[in-house]
């Protein structure tokens, strides 16, 4: 792997366009809404071989119906199904939520998969025995890496020891925590929000965090384009 990979989390451009700025892209739309298969087949001919995906797992995975993000679902729940998703339950429907997820990233022969968790996913003795019995049973694919992306006051100590027992790579703002696996998977929300655009400053102290990697960097804030290519640019230089 390339020791710093620079990328964005949903590409905000024509996929083509994308991959001749950038060699990494982290895919939204499997967490909001699978897409169809042939549209997974064209994402991936429309981009070189070398060209690199990433996924985010299905929103029933992890978070519960309650979720505002639930209102871009299409794929009907009924009652009882909305009452088992998400919070790592190992029930039917995240059994099959997590299939789904696997199948998108066959088709883009993606090299890891997010699970990124809400804020409302606390390190509870419950919580954690929920995320070790779905690690347990759910299928994982070869040279495939599982990203984990607690938030919230999850200690330090309590994600290393998870990360490592479970095998997972750990996901994070930098801004906020580093990285507490040898591979660091870095995502960047916007230090005042969203529409924050990173100084020249910031970008140098983000370089300085992820040194000579081996780290995925994927900026998530609304200027997100011109930002990771001017720390591109910075890494590059």
């Amino acid at each position: 792997m390339t020791p710093v990979r620079v990328g964005l989390c949903g590409a905000s451009m024509a996929l083509t366009s994308y991959a001749e700025r950038f060699r990494v892209l982290e895919v939204q739309q499997t967490f909001y809404e699978p897409p169809r298969e042939a549209t997974l087949k064209r994402w991936r001919a429309d981009v070189p071989s070398s060209f690199e995906f990433t996924v985010k797992a299905w929103q029933l995975i992890t978070h519960e119906a309650k979720s505002p993000t639930y209102r871009r679902l299409r794929t009907p729940l009924s009652t009882a199904e909305r009452a088992e998703a998400g919070g790592f339950r190992w029930t039917p429907v995240v059994e099959r939520a997590w299939e789904t997820t696997l199948g998108c990233a066959a088709i883009l022969e993606a090299t890891a998969i997010l699970l990124q968790c809400p804020a409302s996913f606390r390190p509870s003795e419950d919580a954690i025995a929920r995320l070790r019995e779905f690690l347990s049973r759910a299928r994982r694919p070869v040279g495939v890496q599982l990203v984990w992306e607690p938030r919230g006051p999850w200690p330090d100590e309590v994600v290393r020891a998870l990360c490592e027992e479970l095998n997972l790579t750990h996901a994070a703002d930098p801004f906020l925590r580093r990285s507490l696996t040898p591979t660091a998977y870095y995502r960047l929300h916007g230090i005042t929000g969203a529409r924050h655009e990173y100084t020249e400053a910031e970008l140098a102290e983000l370089a300085g965090i992820v040194g000579a990697g081996p780290a995925y960097v994927m900026f998530n804030n609304i200027p997100r384009a011109a930002d990771a290519q001017r720390f591109s640019q910075l890494v590059r230089g």
